[in-house]
C-alpha cells in the first residue's frame, strides 16, 4: 500500500536535520501543547534475511510531541534523538500541512527538504557503488 501524503511529509520532516528544519521554518505558529515533548525509546525490529521472521534488534531514543493550532488542527511528531525543539517544529508543520497553508509550506519547506534528502540518498548510493565488487567465473573448457 503506498504511503499517504501525511505519512510522506511526516517521514520527511522526522528525518530532516534539526538545524535545517529550523532555518526553513523558524517561527512556530500560535498553538496549544497537547503533549509536551517527551523523550523515550522504541524497540527497532529487523527481519531475518530482510523478509523472514521479525526479531528485536535494538532500542532507539525518540522524542514525541503533539500540539493544536488555534484553529483546532492537531499535529503530531515522533523524531529520532533528543530534540524537543525538532519534535515541536515537526508537530506544528504537521498541523499546518493539514490546513490551507499547505501549498505555501510545500514550496517553502517540503520541496527543499525533499531535494536535499534525495541528494543525500544519491551521494550514499554513489559511495556504496564505488565499493561494489564484480565477480565472474571463467570456464575451463573441461566437462
Amino acid at each position: 500500500m503506498p504511503p499517504t501524503a501525511r505519512q510522506s511529509w511526516l517521514s520527511l520532516l522526522a528525518k530532516s536535520p534539526p538545524d535545517r528544519l529550523e532555518a526553513l521554518f523558524p517561527e512556530l505558529p500560535p498553538h496549544r501543547i497537547l503533549r509536551a515533548p517527551e523523550i523515550g525509546s522504541v524497540m527497532v525490529q529487523g527481519r531475518t534475511g530482510g523478509t523472514g521472521a521479525p526479531f528485536s534488534l535494538t532500542e532507539m531514543v525518540v522524542t514525541r510531541a503533539s500540539l493544536a493550532l488555534d484553529c483546532g488542527t492537531v499535529g503530531h511528531a515522533l523524531v529520532q534523538g533528543r530534540s524537543r525543539d525538532q519534535a515541536l517544529r515537526v508537530a506544528a508543520l504537521d498541523a499546518l500541512l493539514q490546513t490551507d497553508a499547505a501549498p505555501g509550506l510545500e514550496a517553502r519547506v517540503l520541496a527543499p527538504l525533499r531535494a536535499e534528502a534525495e541528494a543525500r540518498r544519491t551521494a550514499r548510493a554513489a559511495k556504496a557503488a564505488a565499493t561494489k565488487v564484480e565477480f565472474f567465473t571463467l570456464m575451463r573448457g573441461e566437462d
